[in-house]
């Protein structure tokens, strides 16, 4: 796995199975299988998007998205029971024409032998559920937009500092685990180290979790692998968390700049969005873990408006322009002030 970030490739999925799908959804959506064949091995989804056929149904396939879960809610159902035995057959002989992936009934909603009979000869799984047509459809969009998202595997290490999610990357041996460890030890929480995947969930929203194999587990070189988890408990780890700022661990380099006001903000294109990036170089003796923290909360200082550069700056526009406009003794003014606190020590 490339330690730079300009390496990352994304990855996407072309598909999930639909028995995939069932196993995942089948308990968290109270699904229920109907039909009686077993689910056909090689019966992909393709769409993460759903569709309701009511045009379909009603005659008109030109744009249906026959692809994609068909949800049959109360519409459909009540649609198919006011049609004659003979426009219902007619019906649901076009509708399974199709190479439908799956039909899911919501509302308790109970199909027909027929509509069943067809399911089966086209090998259509068909489901029911008593989730609301609504509720459900909002559910599995959630679902399958988690599986379809755009992802990247980050070699990195990824922790909740504060509530704001830093990705520590650099090189392999810089020290990302241990400094991941001692904010653990410090109170914060977990959420990946080694292998990062990070998902793109919204226009501009990443989302970074482990992976199944490594979890909370993490590799501490001359010691070993440990279980986070296990040694500092539960407040200790979290499954999944935004990326906000990424932290670029490098050695320090004395022919290179480095941001000394933090007036400009950084940042890098991963899977599309913008996230901030803070270039922090390593010397001996220098507090990482301490810096680290002191990077979330001004990360938050500035969520909330409040920007500690930019109010510097301010300051010393202003002071500069009294020196300018010959404000009298304005170097004078501020050390007889500071004189006078110290001198009368009100502290």
């Amino acid at each position: 796995m490339p330690d730079s970030l300009k390496d990352i490739k994304e990855i996407k999925k072309e598909f999930i199975t639909v028995d995939f799908f069932y196993n995942e959804c089948r308990d968290r959506f109270k699904l229920t299988k109907i039909t009686s064949k077993k689910i056909k091995p090689g019966l992909n989804l393709t769409e993460k998007n759903l569709h309701r056929p009511g045009l379909a149904l009603a005659g008109f396939v030109d744009l249906f998205a026959f692809n994609r879960i068909q949800i049959f809610g109360n519409t459909e159902n009540n649609y198919l029971k006011k049609l004659s035995a003979k426009e219902k057959t007619n019906t649901l002989t076009r509708y399974f024409s199709f190479a439908v992936p799956l039909v899911i009934f919501t509302d308790n909603n109970k199909p027909t032998s027929e509509v069943l009979k067809l399911a089966d000869e086209k090998d259509v799984p068909v489901f029911t559920t008593p989730v609301h047509t609504t509720r459900l459809v909002s559910l599995l969009s959630d679902f399958l937009d988690d599986q379809f998202s755009v992802q990247a595997a980050i070699h990195s290490s990824f922790v909740d500092v504060y509530g704001v999610g830093l990705l520590f990357c650099g090189k392999s041996g810089i020290g990302k685990s241990e400094i991941t460890l001692d904010l653990i030890e410090r109170g914060h929480r977990l959420v990946a180290d080694d292998v990062v995947i990070v998902s793109k969930k919204a226009e501009n929203v990443l989302m970074g979790s482990g992976t199944s194999l490594v979890k909370h587990f993490m590799e501490i070189r001359g010691l070993g692998i440990i279980d986070i988890g296990r040694i500092f408990g539960i407040r200790a780890i979290r499954y999944q968390k935004r990326v906000e700022v990424i932290v670029e661990l490098e050695t320090w380099d004395s022919s290179k700049s480095y941001e000394r006001t933090g007036l400009d903000t950084h940042l890098i294109n991963i899977l599309g969005v913008e996230i901030e990036k803070i270039n922090l170089p390593i010397s001996p003796g220098k507090n990482i873990t301490v810096i680290a923290e002191v990077i979330a909360l001004n990360y938050l200082c500035k969520h909330y408006g409040y920007n500690a550069a930019k109010v510097f700056e301010k300051k010393l526009t202003n002071r500069i322009r009294q020196n300018k406009n010959g404000s009298p003794n304005a170097v004078e003014s501020k050390f007889k002030r500071n004189t006078e606190y110290f001198e009368h020590d009100f502290e």
